[in-house]
């Protein structure tokens, strides 16, 4: 991130009642946004808050790493790391949930969110970090030109939003 950002990024590493209440706008605006990010549209506030809640009981177990971009505005954009893996898979994690809100796109917050991600993923001695994303998105170009690796594509692998299936692209990315 630059000086100049019009946002700061950090760990959460406690999330606030108030930080959940963000959270939920980005995830809303994001699906009202057309985004397929596990949820339909309309997306009602309670159900927004109640997948944070849930976040926020893994950041607090130590299984996730939630990063967030705050603007002006309040919280702006975020990404996950699922650090909980099974046993045989100690040295992976699942990059989830990058979110940036329509307010924030296309300013570089979703690769700075991405490099912020395999900091933190590399501070937890991870090596592999593996990702799903729709096939031909912002997101699916985003991921390629950061230098991961495209596994291959699955055909209608879910529903978007407002209806139609879409196919997923699975990526990779070692960080050794």
């Amino acid at each position: 991130m630059t000086s100049t950002a019009p946002w700061r990024l950090r760990r959460l590493d406690i999330v606030s009642d108030a930080q959940i209440d963000q959270l939920a706008g980005v995830l809303i605006d994001c699906v009202e946004g057309g985004a397929s990010v596990s949820f339909m549209h309309p997306l009602a506030y309670e159900r927004a808050a109640a997948f944070w809640r849930g976040v926020a009981q893994g950041v607090a177990a130590g299984e996730r790493v939630l990063l967030a971009a705050e603007d002006a505005q309040g919280i702006c954009g975020t990404v996950q790391l699922i650090l909980a893996q099974p046993e045989n898979q100690p040295h992976r994690a699942d990059l989830a949930k990058m979110l940036v809100h329509r307010r924030a796109r296309s300013q570089g917050l979703g690769e700075a969110l991405m490099r912020a991600a395999e900091h933190a993923a590399r501070d937890a001695g991870k090596t592999l970090l593996v990702l799903d994303t729709i096939t031909g998105s912002t997101a699916d170009r985003l991921y390629e030109r950061l230098g991961w690796e495209r596994v291959g594509e699955i055909p209608d692998y879910a529903l978007m939003p407002q209806g139609g299936l879409r196919g997923t692209t699975v990526f990779y990315r070692r960080l050794a």
